[in-house]
């Protein structure tokens, strides 16, 4: 089964509509905007993190066009994190760089990611992401998002980051 087929079959079984736009491969967050001009929802970006000795993975939403504040996320998960490796993607969610997304949780076997959104995006209706492919992008709504979390069993956590 494709990866995409995956996360349909998965949003599909819950009842979760979402908006599918299919387009070229997007190896930007700018480039995914260009091709999703004018459709409703936040533009997220999603970082695969670890800490030094690889043990803890977190994964990261926020808006697409705010930085990231690797020290105010130190403090909130008391370690130093760092972007995780190409190889520590494919290993903990089957994805290439580029792809990453809450829905590559549903290939996380060993269920060893926590998850965080900055706060600042969770008032917002619609979120769009990758469907683990870069030649498309899905919005969802904030409560359908959540909803799927819960039942694919993880916590997330909600952070001024």
């Amino acid at each position: 089964m494709d990866l995409y087929q995956k996360v349909a079959d998965k949003l599909n079984e819950l009842g979760i509509k979402y908006e599918l736009v299919e387009h070229p491969p997007a190896l930007t967050t700018e480039q995914a905007d260009e091709f999703i001009e004018g459709i409703e929802g936040v533009r997220t970006k999603t970082m695969f993190l670890t800490d030094r000795k690889k043990r803890e993975f977190y994964l990261v939403i926020m808006d697409d066009t705010k930085r990231m504040d690797m020290d105010l996320f130190k403090e909130i998960v008391g370690k130093k994190v760092k972007m995780a490796s190409e190889n520590s993607l494919m290993e903990k969610m089957g994805l290439p760089a580029g792809v990453v997304s809450p829905f590559g949780l549903l290939n996380n076997e060993d269920h060893d990611i926590t998850v965080y959104f900055d706060k600042e995006i969770m008032d917002e209706e619609k979120m769009s992401f990758h469907p683990n492919t870069n030649e498309k992008t899905i919005f969802i709504s904030t409560q359908d998002l959540l909803r799927y979390l819960d039942d694919i069993g993880y916590e997330y956590h909600i952070e001024e980051l």
